[in-house]
């Protein structure tokens, strides 16, 4: 007689310890490491799209950057193609922009060729950017830009029949742009711009706000079924927030 565990650890030390029968093993799947963003400039997330053109396989590529915490596009370009050296020049040119240059910072990507091309790996380790990638064939592990892309690509102006040419994409780009980052309310921050939550106007945008439904709310309560709605700004921004139990690290 034995136990469970014991007759296991024989086995083990036999070799006898593995999958049988001919379905397939399953498949180990490394965890992701969650990171979480209190304040922008911390946590950045980027991936490219197909923006399709009116000629039949013909696609332009937007390659976008966003941070995690204020949902900003803090960079973006649009070329006819995919690769290492644009992504790397883009991201160059982003950090500079937002002024964090060689700043604690950590860039978020899927497993796409530009993403895991050595030009850009060598632009991380050049910019000292912390580099995260999405398990393979894991299809969310990359949610706030994938987000960003749909709405992109649902918001009415969107031009259904494809792009004339790469100057007309990059024009509907950058408009898009301007009107996500300075007017689009975002729901997941408070119904506060991406542009106002990154430069911290929201703190007190969201105060007003809430002393507004308050007042309202003693001056009418009869009006309010419920408590009214407090308009707390959203402090923590986690990327891949749902494995508590994967290694948790703060972009500092």
């Amino acid at each position: 007689m034995a136990s469970e565990s014991t007759f296991y650890r024989v086995l083990r030390r036999h070799g006898q310890v593995h999958h049988r029968g001919r379905s397939r093993a399953p498949l180990k799947v490394n965890k992701p490491t969650s990171y979480q963003a209190l304040e922008a400039r911390q946590v950045w997330t980027w991936d490219v799209t197909w923006l399709a053109s009116r000629v039949r396989d013909r696609y332009f590529y937007l390659y976008l950057i966003e941070d995690i915490f204020s949902r900003k596009i803090v960079g973006y370009e649009v070329h006819e193609e995919e690769n290492g050296e644009q992504a790397a020049a883009l991201l160059h040119r982003t950090v500079l922009r937002e002024g964090c240059y060689r700043h604690p910072l950590v860039l978020h990507a899927d497993n796409g060729a530009p993403m895991k091309s050595q030009t850009l790996k060598a632009k991380l380790e050049e910019l000292k950017i912390t580099g995260s990638h999405s398990r393979p064939r894991v299809s969310n592990d990359n949610p706030y830009v994938e987000s960003l892309f749909r709405t992109l690509k649902y918001v009415p102006a969107w031009p259904s029949s494809g792009f004339l040419d790469l100057d007309e994409a990059r024009r509907w780009v950058e408009e898009f742009r301007r009107w996500y980052n300075e007017e689009h309310r975002h729901s997941a921050i408070g119904y506060v711009t991406p542009g106002q939550r990154h430069r911290g106007e929201d703190i007190s945008l969201l105060a007003k706000r809430k002393a507004l439904y308050e007042t309202a709310q003693k001056a009418r309560p009869e009006r309010w079924s419920t408590s009214c709605r407090q308009w707390q700004r959203v402090e923590v921004v986690m990327l891949n927030p749902e494995k508590p139990e994967t290694g948790l690290k703060t972009a500092a």
